[in-house]
C-alpha cells in the first residue's frame, strides 16, 4: 500500500529524516517507535505531503506521489492525524465531523462513515450536539481520530494518539483504535510508547536520528538492546 525508498527531509537547512526505505503492506498496522525529536513526525509530514521530499521516492497504492500535493493526497485516501486535538473548537461533535468528509468521493458516504466513527467512537454519539471545546483530553482526541476517519481513506497515519493524556484514557483510545484496525484499515501508527505499539503491531520500525535502525515483522522480537541504546542511551 506504501513504499518508502530512500527519503530524506526536513526543514530549512536542517535534515531530519536521513534516507528511510519502509513498507506498509495492505491491511496490517505498521508502528514507527522510537524517542521525541527523532523523524518520525518530519516523515509522516512528508508522506502526507506537507513537507517537501529533498531526495528518494514514496509510493502509494502503486502511484508515485512523491511530488504530489496535500489536499490530492487526501483525495487518493492518504489520511493523516497529526498529534494533538486539532478540531475545530466553536463547532458541534458533529459539525467537526462532517468536515472530514469535505472531498467528493467522502462526501458520497458520509452518512455511512458517520454511524460507522459512533460505533467505534460511542462517546462521540454523545456529544453529538456539544462544541468541541466543551470536550475532555480524550474526547477531542477521539473526534481527531474519528474526523480522519470521515475521508473514507485507504490508508490513515495517526501521530502519537496517546500524547498528553491519563494512562485511563489511553487505554480507552487505545481499544479504539485496535477497533479500527480489525476493520481491516492500512495503518500507519507513530507511537513514543513501545508497549503501547506492540500491543498493535503488524510490524514495528525503531527510529533513531532520522534513521531506521531496527524492524521486526512481530513487535515482541525489537531487540531489547536497541531499544535501551535508543531510548536511554545504554550499552552494555
Amino acid at each position: 500500500m506504501l513504499e518508502l525508498t530512500d527519503v530524506v527531509a526536513g526543514y530549512g537547512s536542517t535534515t531530519i529524516v536521513q534516507g528511510i526505505s519502509l513498507g506498509v503492506r495492505r491491511g496490517e498496522c505498521s508502528v514507527l517507535v522510537g524517542p521525541n525529536g527523532h523523524g518520525k513526525t518530519t516523515l509522516l509530514r512528508a508522506i502526507s505531503g506537507l513537507i517537501k521530499v529533498r531526495s528518494g521516492s514514496i509510493a502509494f497504492d502503486g502511484s508515485d506521489i512523491t511530488r504530489e500535493r496535500a489536499e490530492k493526497l487526501v483525495e487518493r485516501g492518504l489520511i493523516h492525524m497529526p498529534q494533538g486535538d486539532l478540531v475545530f473548537p466553536d463547532m458541534t461533535v458533529e459539525e467537526n465531523l462532517v468536515l472530514g468528509a469535505f472531498t467528493k468521493s467522502a462526501a458520497k458516504n458520509a452518512k455511512q462513515r458517520m454511524e460507522e466513527v459512533y460505533d467505534i467512537f460511542p462517546r462521540l454519539l454523545e456529544r453529538r450536539t456539544q462544541r468541541a471545546r466543551t470536550l475532555s483530553g480524550g474526547e477531542r482526541r477521539m473526534l481527531a481520530i474519528g474526523r480522519g476517519l470521515m475521508g473514507d481513506g485507504k490508508l490513515i497515519m495517526i501521530d502519537e494518539p496517546s500524547l498528553g493524556l491519563a494512562p485511563v484514557i489511553v487505554d480507552e483510545v487505545y481499544s479504539q483504535v485496535r477497533r479500527i484496525i480489525d476493520t481491516g484499515m492500512t495503518v500507519l501508527l507513530v507511537e513514543e510508547n513501545v508497549t503501547r505499539a506492540q500491543s498493535l503491531a503488524d510490524s514495528i520500525h525503531l527510529v533513531e536520528n532520522g534513521e531506521i535502525v531496527r524492524s521486526a515483522d512481530e513487535a515482541g522480537l525489537l531487540d531489547e538492546q536497541a531499544l535501551r541504546e535508543t531510548y536511554l542511551g545504554m550499552t552494555e
